[in-house]
């Protein structure tokens, strides 16, 4: 992929999609559009797409939503959870595995795609500001130096959590939360095919994870709220452990709060969102590759069709299952999660088991139905955070 020389006023096609970030769920939206007659076009800044790496896991519906191209960044199949707080733990098989992907293998697979079904990748191409003109956008960019302006009816900004093009067109920021893990060496204890999570709300609302990428390396990180106090927390329990840090990932992560419109009309254009810059993640679990790509389907649905396709509305109601899993385990104590651990019985277990994290409405009400505790269980989780428990979300 080159970046794009400049581009003569008379070859300016307004009816050009406009994707300003080289993210997954930007080049995932790309080659959807392009599959569908579209011309599109992903601009992005680095010189060469070289993400930073980052170990993901993920669901087995990344396989059905990327096909044949998921395999080249499977790294690991995971095929168990072990769940750990206050000596207490319990264990989940799954009957579809989870993937360990990794990002830096992930978007140049998804490049490739995009570029296959007839987009164009942009790189060394820096958005600057966008605003409205007589027939829809104008952009303007930085490409290998020069300045030049792009025209467009419609633009999408993948370009994350602090995205500039939402920013420009009237969306309020997002808050984020701090990813950090380090790569180790998997313990010898711990099989490469299980996931372990700890649950340690002294030092997160979230938790611990360790999640094997091959059978001699692992990603053990946390999610928290504030860097340096993650950071420290992270390195205790390395220490704790025995681990020794092998290198180190991270990244600020979109806290999901309430649903974020996907369009803006702009002058006489349109402005979509998808991925982080929409806050499309799974907030009880901070993950959002499997969503990013449902929000990425449904732009490109609306700008192919000129509406509004059900995959918008399923994607609103998961995501706000998640929220309201969140607010409920968010101040939750040890003897909350040691009661949650408790609870997991053989029929509650067998529901995790073959109901997937992104099936979370499905997958919230067959636990409630085979376990009616945990509904008591979460009302005290929600009624800490209303009483002012020592955290706010």
């Amino acid at each position: 992929m080159q970046a794009n020389r400049r581009q003569s006023p008379e070859l300016r096609d307004d009816q050009e999609v406009l994707v300003v970030g080289g993210s997954a769920a930007g080049f995932y939206a790309a080659a959807q559009i392009a599959r569908g007659g579209k011309r599109v076009r992903v601009l992005e800044s680095m010189r060469e797409l070289q993400p930073a790496p980052r170990t993901l896991i993920v669901t087995n519906h990344l396989r059905s939503q990327l096909g044949a191209a998921a395999n080249h960044c499977v790294l690991n199949e995971i095929r168990r959870f072990e769940l750990f707080t206050d000596g207490r733990s319990a264990q989940v098989a799954l009957t579809k595995p989870d993937l360990i992907i990794e990002r830096a293998r992930l978007i140049p697979s998804l490049a490739c795609e995009a570029e296959q079904a007839g987009a164009r990748v942009s790189l060394n191409t820096r958005f600057l500001g966008l605003s409205p003109n007589a027939k829809g956008l104008r952009l303007e960019v930085e490409s290998a130096g020069r300045t030049e302006e792009l025209h467009a009816a419609s633009v999408i900004g993948a370009d994350g959590a602090s995205s500039r093009v939402a920013r420009i067109a009237g969306w309020p920021p997002i808050e984020t939360v701090p990813l950090v893990q380090a790569i180790v060496r998997l313990p010898k204890d711990c099989p490469p095919d299980t996931t372990r999570v700890w649950f340690v709300p002294d030092d997160t609302p979230y938790f611990y994870w360790l999640i094997p990428e091959s059978r001699e390396r692992a990603a053990l990180g946390i999610i928290g709220e504030d860097g340096r106090e993650t950071a420290r927390c992270l390195a205790a329990f390395l220490e704790k452990k025995g681990l020794e840090p092998l290198e180190w990932q991270g990244a600020r992560i979109p806290v999901y709060r309430r649903w974020v419109p996907i369009r803006r009309r702009f002058g006489q254009g349109n402005v979509y969102l998808v991925g982080d810059a929409a806050g499309q993640v799974k907030v009880s679990t901070v993950g959002g590759i499997v969503t990013g790509f449902r929000g990425a389907r449904a732009v490109a649905q609306s700008i192919l069709h000129k509406g509004r396709g059900g995959e918008l509305l399923a994607l609103r109601r998961e995501l706000s299952t998640h929220w309201l899993l969140r607010r409920t385990m968010h101040h939750f104590e040890q003897r909350d999660y040691s009661r949650l651990v408790d609870l997991l019985n053989a029929s509650t277990r067998d529901t995790l088991s073959a109901i997937t994290r992104d099936e979370s409405t499905r997958l919230l009400w067959n636990v409630l139905r085979r376990q009616p505790q945990l509904v008591l269980l979460g009302l005290r989780g929600l009624l800490l955070g209303r009483n002012g428990a020592k955290r706010s979300l």
